[in-house]
């Protein structure tokens, strides 16, 4: 059958969606068969698909890593910083700004999937917004440290104290049939140091709950860049952090912060199937430092409750001079180096002499060991010298991480 004028322009009116795949199967079929006989709007057809193709490129819509940095670099070199951030502050302000970037993407839907934020005392089970509570509970005890309002009310729970059995997450959402979240609970709970951490997020997340979840992030994307800006004006950043069990000076408790935002932020991309990138490598350096810096207490604190650890081999009778034994950790990979770990605590005598071992392993490997992301008996490590010290240090490193 000849196609009429009047044919040829229904069809023609068709290439647009065509090209787009929009068309019905039927109206494709005739299409396919007219530009086979229309050399006029086969060259449109052709034309249309071409630029159809360039409207759904196949690439991720995340940027690279390194582009943030580099798009930085060119900006400070162009125009200073008035209030440059320091070394220290880097990392927190780059792991803060992933994770925002991750949250920022979320959906209704996913803000309500459940994350799992394994430690070494158990794991808990919160939803992004829980999460953000509970980064922001803890970045609390720099906010008060740097003289800023703690954003966490002071109050008791809203209802009483959490139940017994643990505290639950808060629905973010109205929605219907919301996806029941295990009880929260186990040893950060018995009056141990970790509880006012858990007690602190459970306020301020009483206080959020119900609100969306667009907003909890923006709120704590708000105390983020108050926290850079404010620790800009400390440059040398020596001013003692409390967190109840522990005091450290505010350089370390920025880096232990940008470390805990990458974890907990990796553990929500986990949940929502977010593909999420590993901290900068001068960052990562400087969690793996911090980490091989809290490593002595972790031996002293697995030592304590392991008795098949306790001790150290005995130096020769009456030799003043002893000196305790170490450990080289060899990191491999983009954070690249080498640290001297103390074995022996202060009892064992100023750490001296040859290692008696060396372990070699991936910085990033190191970090999710150091949060209770690994297991330690098998985690993939070269070894060399006195392997029981090694595996002692292998099961310590998990002790650093807290709920």
């Amino acid at each position: 059958m000849t196609t009429t004028e009047e044919q040829h322009e229904a069809l023609r009116s068709l290439l647009g969606a065509w090209a787009l795949g929009a068309c019905p199967p039927h109206e494709a079929a005739d299409l396919e068969r007219h530009l086979r006989a229309c050399a006029e709007c086969a060259d449109e057809a052709a034309r249309l698909r071409e630029a159809a193709g360039w409207l759904a490129v196949d690439e991720p819509l995340d940027q690279p890593g390194p582009l943030r940095q580099q798009v930085l670099d060119w900006c400070l070199a162009r125009r200073p910083a008035e209030l440059p951030v320091p070394a220290w502050g880097a990392p927190y302000a780059a792991e803060t700004a992933k994770l925002d970037a991750l949250l920022r993407d979320l959906g209704p839907e996913e803000w309500q999937e459940v994350a799992e934020l394994p430690w070494h005392g158990g794991t808990e089970y919160l939803r992004p917004a829980e999460v953000l509570c509970h980064l922001a509970a803890v970045d609390g005890f720099l906010a008060v440290a740097l003289g800023m309002p703690d954003p966490v009310p002071g109050g008791p729970v809203p209802g009483g104290p959490a139940p017994a059995g643990g505290r639950r997450v808060p629905p973010q959402e109205h929605g219907p049939n919301p996806p029941r979240v295990p009880a929260q609970g186990g040893p950060a709970d018995d009056g141990r140091p970790w509880a006012a951490i858990n007690r602190r997020t459970a306020r301020l997340a009483a206080e959020q709950a119900g609100q969306p979840p667009q907003r909890v992030r923006a709120r704590w994307r708000r105390h983020c860049h108050e926290l850079v800006r404010t620790a800009a004006l400390a440059p040398r950043g020596s001013t003692p952090v409390d967190y109840g069990f522990a005091t450290v000076p505010l350089r370390d408790a920025f880096v232990d912060r940008a470390f805990e935002t990458f974890v907990h932020g990796d553990d929500v991309a986990r949940a929502v199937a977010y593909p999420y990138d590993p901290p900068a490598p001068q960052h990562l350096r400087q969690m793996v430092g911090l980490a091989v810096r809290m490593l002595p207490l972790a031996l002293a604190g697995l030592r304590a409750a392991r008795p098949e650890h306790a001790g150290a081999p005995p130096s020769a009778s009456g030799d003043s001079r002893r000196t305790g034994r170490q450990l080289r950790l060899v990191i491999d990979g983009p954070a690249a180096g080498e640290w001297l770990i103390p074995l022996d605590g202060p009892d064992g005598g100023p750490p001296g002499g040859e290692p008696v071992a060396s372990m070699v392993l991936d910085g990033l490997e190191f970090c999710q060991l150091a949060a209770a992301h690994r297991d330690p008996d098998r985690l993939p490590v070269g070894e060399h010298g006195d392997r029981a010290a090694i595996r002692e240090v292998l099961h310590a490193t998990p002790l650093l991480s807290r709920p």
